[in-house]
């Protein structure tokens, strides 16, 4: 196996640091024998001669993500199937989740019917690592892409869980009328709303490696530099109380997966709707990356 991992490595060396290429190395070898690392160094005995080896570093050679190439991720103790039409899971995402499922809501009397809406949902992964944290809440997951739906939808399947995945488009005239007809029914509202939008600046390409560039979806990641937030104001908007929109209460919650460089002009925008409690939270890098707020 050794000499398994140190051949692909040194095959990987001239597209990836050392460390990324040993990295994906060990990754193949766990895909193309299911068995994990600790398991591959405590004595595995079959052969290192693994069938369509050649083709999978060819295309890392090309920078097409490994995650596309074995069609799914782990990721936050999920197993996730993704394809050119979601995003890959980002571990600033699961720092998303983390706080959402371990915030202290000041409503425990009405935890039990805790209504959750994810928009842009992409592969569903933090609406599914929602649910799998909270299966008394009640989630859903919206996207414009129905290709990204069936994704998330087959998601929840393959990790057991429940979510009401649709189609929507946030900007179409429909929109506040749907989420209307969706959660103030019975006069229940939705107490969360998070989102991981596009907040990437198109002046910001030249700085990304190819394997986003050239095979993640550019929807989901790109804004222009003339409007880079208006991902977010939509979704505030739609919530913010006027005769058209949705009527929030006390209960109502933002969470934000943000760009590190409009964090204070983004709090200055939620509370110009009226928003209250807003905090900034940095990610395991130190930047701006999370954004919460509550409807006054």
């Amino acid at each position: 196996m050794k000499q398994f991992i140190d051949h692909i490595t040194a095959r990987l060396l001239p597209c990836y640091p050392e460390d990324e290429a040993r990295s994906l190395a060990w990754w193949i070898a766990e895909e193309l024998t299911g068995l994990s690392r600790s398991q591959l160094l405590c004595g595995y005995k079959g052969t290192t001669n693994f069938p369509n080896t050649q083709d999978i570093v060819e295309r890392l050679l090309h920078f097409e993500p490994i995650q596309y190439i074995f069609g799914h991720t782990l990721w936050n103790g999920l197993d996730l199937r993704v394809t050119p039409a979601t995003l890959i899971p980002r571990p600033e995402t699961a720092e998303l989740v983390e706080l959402i499922s371990n915030f202290k809501f000041q409503i425990s009397n009405f935890k039990s019917s805790i209504r959750v809406l994810d928009i842009g949902t992409g592969s569903g992964c933090i609406a599914i690592a929602l649910k799998k944290a909270h299966p008394e809440w009640q989630v859903t997951g919206i996207d414009i892409s129905p290709e990204a739906i069936e994704i998330a939808r087959e998601n929840a399947r393959r990790n057991q869980v429940e979510v009401d995945f649709r189609v929507a488009d946030i900007f179409s005239d429909q929109m506040a009328k749907s989420l209307h007809q969706w959660y103030l029914v019975n006069d229940q509202m939705v107490n969360v709303i998070v989102s991981n939008p596009p907040y990437i600046c198109e002046s910001e390409r030249s700085s990304m490696r190819a394997n986003v560039l050239n095979y993640e979806p550019s929807s989901a990641l790109f804004v222009p530099d003339s409007d880079p937030l208006r991902f977010y104001r939509r979704i505030a908007g739609l919530f913010h109380p006027t005769p058209h929109t949705v009527h929030p209460t006390p209960y109502t919650f933002l969470f934000f997966e943000i760009n590190e460089a409009f964090g204070e002009e983004l709090s200055i925008l939620l509370s110009g709707l009226g928003y209250r409690d807003i905090q900034l939270t940095k990610d395991i890098y130190g930047k701006d990356r999370i954004i919460e707020a509550r409807m006054a």
